[in-house]
């Protein structure tokens, strides 16, 4: 795809996602838009061998819009960021076609890997503001990503996943029953002991006023007994 169908491109999916959008002009204006163009160059570059040059254009991009994309990243065709600041993809992430990430978005590693360091995320994912996904492993296609969430294992295609450890909570857009819910080995301590506590406080209350109920059954009979004695 040559420079004019990529610029063409570039706009078109910006207009389809983004309602506020009123004319292709103000893509010009759009950090999505400003930011790709000096990703695409870097990419190039990159790949070409010239490192330096490609990570300095790359930094005039996160200045000038708050995103950064590192040149090595691979990204497809129909990408779009919303908004965008502060935006980070890192050196060894793959990205599918039709991919769409809001602000604060990182698809990072955990800085014990070697090697491919960042996520694969498949086509037609939507990654929610805020969410971080770190690690080297792959997206499913068609998923959906909660904001706020922190992904830290491989997510199946077709689901939607939330939390902190994030957990999938739908596939194929059907709730997961319940013994389901560990598919991706990450349990939410937070929300299991807070269930529990519940539980356990429940279960307390209503122990405490049977044992009250007992009390006064047993005074009323004390007090019937001291009665007829006297």
């Amino acid at each position: 795809m040559g420079l004019i169908q990529n610029l063409k491109e570039e706009i078109r999916v910006i207009r389809e996602r983004d309602p506020a959008i009123h004319s292709s002009m103000e893509v010009f204006l759009y950090p999505s838009f400003r930011v790709m163009l000096h990703y695409r160059l870097a990419h190039w570059l990159y790949r070409s061998g010239h490192y330096f040059w490609a990570r300095w254009l790359s930094q005039r991009g996160v200045r000038k819009t708050g995103i950064e994309i590192h040149p090595g990243a691979v990204i497809g065709k129909g990408f779009f960021i919303d908004h965008g600041y502060g935006v980070v993809i890192g050196e060894t992430a793959q990205i599918g076609n039709n991919v769409t990430l809001y602000q604060g978005v990182t698809l990072g590693g955990t800085g014990k890997e070697q090697g491919k360091r960042h996520p694969t995320v498949g086509d037609n994912v939507m990654i929610s503001a805020g969410a971080k996904v770190l690690g080297s492993f792959t997206i499913g296609e068609n998923s959906k990503i909660g904001a706020g969430s922190v992904v830290l294992s491989p997510v199946p295609p077709n689901s939607t996943v939330v939390g902190v450890p994030g957990r999938v909570v739908r596939r194929d857009n059907q709730p997961l029953p319940r013994e389901t819910m560990d598919q991706v080995h990450l349990p939410d301590p937070v929300r299991e002991d807070i269930g529990n506590l519940q539980k356990a406080n429940s279960e307390l209350i209503n122990r405490v006023l049977e044992l009250e109920q007992a009390m006064k059954a047993l005074q009323k009979e004390k007090n019937g007994k001291e009665t007829i004695e006297s």
